[in-house]
């Protein structure tokens, strides 16, 4: 039974830090302004996110991998849109 309760906790905590992400690029998204998101905060979170990447697949915590990649992919979308849309450019990011 204690393998189930770990695994109810596991679960929730990876969809817990997968979706955690999409408040952020929704918001992003819709007003295409990332002005006010640090770019050191995500820079550092995308970097932290390869490190479990990496340990997960060295170790071979499946669980671990998997969950830290589709956070890393949220994350990185809400940094690159921190670079499309830093200065809150109303054209998707592009210059006149």
């Amino acid at each position: 039974m204690s393998d189930l309760i770990a695994n109810a906790f596991g679960t929730a905590a990876a969809v817990c830090s997968i979706t955690s992400f999409a408040p952020q690029m929704i918001k992003i998204w819709k007003e295409r302004d990332a002005s006010s998101v640090s770019l050191k905060t995500y820079s550092l979170t995308v970097t932290c996110f390869v490190l479990w990447v990496v340990y997960g697949v060295l170790t071979q915590a499946w669980p671990v991998t998997f969950a830290n990649a589709a956070a890393l992919v949220m994350a990185a979308g809400v940094l690159t849109m921190k670079w499309r849309f830093k200065d809150g450019d109303p054209e998707d990011g592009r210059r006149s």
